[in-house]
This record gives structure tokens, sequence and C-alpha cells, in this order.
């Protein structure tokens, strides 16, 4: 009889021990998938948004510099893809976000700064590597601009590199009014107030069809408002940044 008991709580106790492990392994492999999930819808596939050639560039620097003459639509082309929808890469889709431009542009960005410094006899390793640091800056402050606007609405979050794609089109405005500065002089101010306000546009058309799409519900009361407060922020964003020798 005895031996009977404690071959039964034998077989329990490895049971018990089974179904722990078990448990455990699923429990793993679900935190695993869940970190992998958010992972990957936050910062996506850093590769896709290299994705591009020169007809893209070229339309896309049409689109951020003059987006009032888009005649086309704003929203991004999806595929099927493993059963679910996927978004086409920037070669693809003109509507798609790419870190090309952006860096290109950033890279251009400093490059103009350290002419216009040069030109203005304020030229040092040390002031351009505080343009580097100012630009970056204003670029994380970009980022995290979209990033509260969109939590703001309560619905949800976009891929964090969208918002650092979108966020970095802003230094291809701020070329074009540096190089106004350096060339023509004073009127710089009016080419700086056209880049930012086709640079407000851009964002507002951008937000409201490519960023807002991903967000699955919002409240519709504030979305005029964080549009608008997107759009202003251009200004002293960009004059800031384009100011480079400060006069």
């Amino acid at each position: 009889m005895k031996m009977y008991f404690h071959k039964v709580n034998g077989w329990r106790y490895q049971y018990l021990v089974r179904k722990h492990c078990w448990a455990s392994a699923i429990e793993c492999v679900s935190y695993d998938f869940i970190v992998d999930e958010q992972i990957s819808k936050c910062f996506s596939d850093p590769q896709y948004y290299f994705q591009v050639n020169d007809h893209y560039v070229r339309n896309k620097l049409k689109i951020v510099l003059l987006p009032f003459l888009n005649r086309g639509h704003w929203t991004r082309i999806t595929e099927p893809v493993g059963g679910r929808l996927s978004y086409e890469p920037p070669i693809n889709d003109i509507n798609a976000p790419d870190l090309y431009i952006p860096c290109m542009a950033f890279a251009t960005y400093l490059v103009l700064a350290g002419i216009s410094l040069g030109l203005s006899g304020k030229f040092t390793p040390e002031a351009l590597n505080w343009k580097f640091v100012t630009g970056m800056i204003g670029w994380f402050s970009e980022v995290m601009l979209l990033k509260v606007s969109i939590l703001s609405l309560g619905g949800g979050e976009a891929p964090l590199l969208d918002m650092v794609a979108y966020a970095g089109y802003t230094f291809t405005g701020m070329c074009v009014a540096v190089l106004g500065k350096i060339t023509l002089g004073y009127t710089y101010y009016l080419i700086i107030l056209w880049t930012c306000l086709c640079m407000g546009i851009f964002f507002i058309k951008t937000m409201n069809r490519t960023l807002l799409s991903e967000v699955r519900s919002y409240d519709s009361s504030k979305h005029h408002y964080l549009l608008l407060c997107t759009a202003l922020t251009q200004f002293p964003l960009m004059f800031c940044l384009s100011n480079i020798s400060g006069t």
C-alpha cells in the first residue's frame, strides 16, 4: 500500500513538473513573440527605407518642396504578404517614407552650413560640430512632436522609422533656405517663408493621409488642431536651423 501511495505521488509530481515546464515554455514563446512584434512595429526593416532609385528621388523631392502641385493621392500602396497587408517599398510607391533623402539632406545641410560659416568668417570645427548637434536636436524634436501628436489622439502609434523619415524631410527645405541665404542674401527671408509654408503643407497632407491611417482610431475633435500645430512648428524650427551665421 505504501509503495502504491509513493508511486502515485511520484506520478503526480512528475505530471505537475511537466505541466509547469510546458506552461513556462509557452509563456516564454508568447513573450518573445510579443517583444518581436513590438520591435517590428516600432522599427520595421531599416533596409525597406533605402529601396529607392533616381525616379523616386526626383518625384519625392517635387512632392516635398512643392506639395501643392501634387495632383495624385497621398495614401500608401499595400500588397498582400503572408496573409496580411504590407506596404510597398519606396521604389514602388512615391508616398512611402524613405531615409535616403533625409540622410542626404542632412549631410547637404551640414556642407552648406560649413560654406555659410566660411563666407561669414565664423568657420571653426567647433562651430560646424555645433550645427551638427543642433540639427540632430531639431530632427529629434520633430520626431517627438509627431509621436506625441499621434499618441495624443488616443488611437495607437505609427512605426518609429516612419516618423524619423517624415521628420527628416524638413532638411530638404532647410537646404534650399541656406542655399538661398548664401547666394541671394536678404532674399533668404522670402525663401524661408516659402519653404516653411511648403513643408507645413507637406506635413498636413502626410499626417492626414499617411501617418494617421496607421492609427486604428483617434479623436477627430483634436485632429485639425494637431495638424495645424504641426504645420506651424515648421516656421520656428526651420528659421532657427537655417539661420547659420546668426544674422
